[in-house]
């Protein structure tokens, strides 16, 4: 059983890691380069990036608890265990602060799309905010991957 434990955990590292690092630098950049309509693009990307916040609440959670369950209260005083608990806080911080403004703002622009609006500004800044956060979180994420690789050897 322990054995199987140690493989989801890093079965769960490689999905979060990779799923932020192909959605956020290889999908939604090839979405905006292919498709015309970039309202179309940034739609899709937009729901690409939920499904990771989702992906990610998921593995951080379990990665969490497994590293509780390993280590006990010595969990704390591990870099993985804090690079976890940041990513953890960056996903909900995404997901549940800045999204919903992002959404609000698209909402309140209507009739017109956000980009061709008043709120152009606000919008762009909060998703130069939102990207911010996610590249600190990709980064956190590859220092996860290689601290991973580190302990190994």
């Amino acid at each position: 059983m322990n054995r199987l434990l140690e493989g989801l955990y890093s079965v769960t590292i490689t999905l979060w890691v990779g799923g932020l690092l192909v959605t956020g630098y290889v999908v939604a950049p090839v979405l905006f380069a292919q498709l015309s309509d970039r309202t179309l693009a940034g739609n899709l990307a937009g729901t690409l990036f939920a499904v990771m916040a989702w992906v990610g609440l998921a593995c951080g959670i379990y990665l969490f608890c497994y590293l509780m369950g390993r280590h006990g209260w010595k969990a704390f005083r591990t870099s993985v265990f804090w690079i976890v608990l940041m990513m953890l806080v960056l996903t909900v911080i995404g997901q549940f602060g800045i999204q919903p403004i992002l959404v609000r703002i698209k909402a309140d622009a209507l009739p017109r799309q956000v980009m061709e609006s008043a709120l152009r500004n606000r919008f762009a800044a909060w998703h130069g905010i939102s990207s911010g956060l996610y590249l600190v979180q990709s980064l956190l994420g590859l220092w996860l991957v290689i601290w991973q690789e580190r302990g190994k050897r």
